[in-house]
């Protein structure tokens, strides 16, 4: 029963993976549509009110689902026997996933505030840059869905031959409810706070950590004693 309880908590955690990424993806094609609006309107209130929108939909909904689906994929990575640099279509989606992160929340979400401010300016808006990172960025969000359901290429050099083990039940309990609680504090507060997800996630692989060590010692031991018997 205890075994069927994991499985369907860590059923739980895909499920949420998937949809936040698929929310993810919509939303970034969203903000390519607002923004492809802004840019080819010669109505300054068209502008104004095109770039505002895909700013408060960056905020209020792509941010959001933006951390929930990296770190469900990422505690998926942590908490299973997929690990992050076993497979070469984990570790790519791993890179992706971080490259995305940084862009998204140390680049594109202060262009698209400055893009509102330039609207109000009565000033041509958003720049290429901005039309071009959302479409790349809904691009790279399919590619990494292909990744999961085609799981193409070999095993990376790292990936050993010892399975890695499983983390225990609590930790998929803990990977669906903390996006859930993020979610809620940024709503209640106005602006994203994944806070939660990252104590989870350090948690997570801290523990995971310290479990692999033991496992090594457990079996550098056992295999010590059996070259002492067989001496």
């Amino acid at each position: 029963m205890a075994k069927g309880t994991s499985q369907r908590w860590r059923q739980a955690v895909v499920w949420l993976h998937v949809i936040t990424s698929v929310g993810w993806m919509a939303q970034a094609l969203v903000l390519f549509t607002l923004l492809a609006v802004s840019a080819t309107s010669n109505d300054p209130e068209v502008r104004i009110s095109a770039t505002s929108m895909a700013h408060v939909v960056d905020v209020r909904l792509l941010a959001p689902f933006a951390n929930a689906a990296a770190f469900t994929g990422l505690m998926l990575a942590a908490a299973t026997a997929w690990g992050f640099f076993r497979n070469w279509w984990v570790l790519v989606k791993f890179a992706i996933t971080i490259v995305q992160l940084y862009a998204g929340i140390f680049i594109l979400s202060g262009a698209l505030e400055n893009s509102v401010a330039t609207a109000e300016a009565g000033l041509p808006t958003p720049p290429l840059s901005q039309l071009v990172g959302t479409s790349l960025m809904a691009s790279a969000i399919a590619f990494q869905a292909w990744l999961s359901v085609a799981k193409p290429w070999r095993r990376t050099p790292w990936a050993g031959k010892r399975k890695l083990p499983t983390a225990p039940n609590r930790v998929f309990v803990a990977a669906v409810i903390a996006p859930l609680i993020d979610i809620a504090t940024g709503i209640v507060l106005g602006f994203p706070s994944p806070l939660c997800q990252l104590i989870v996630l350090t948690t997570a692989l801290i523990t995971r950590h310290r479990r692999i060590h033991r496992q090594q010692g457990k079996t550098r031991s056992v295999t010590a004693e059996q070259h002492a018997e067989l001496a």
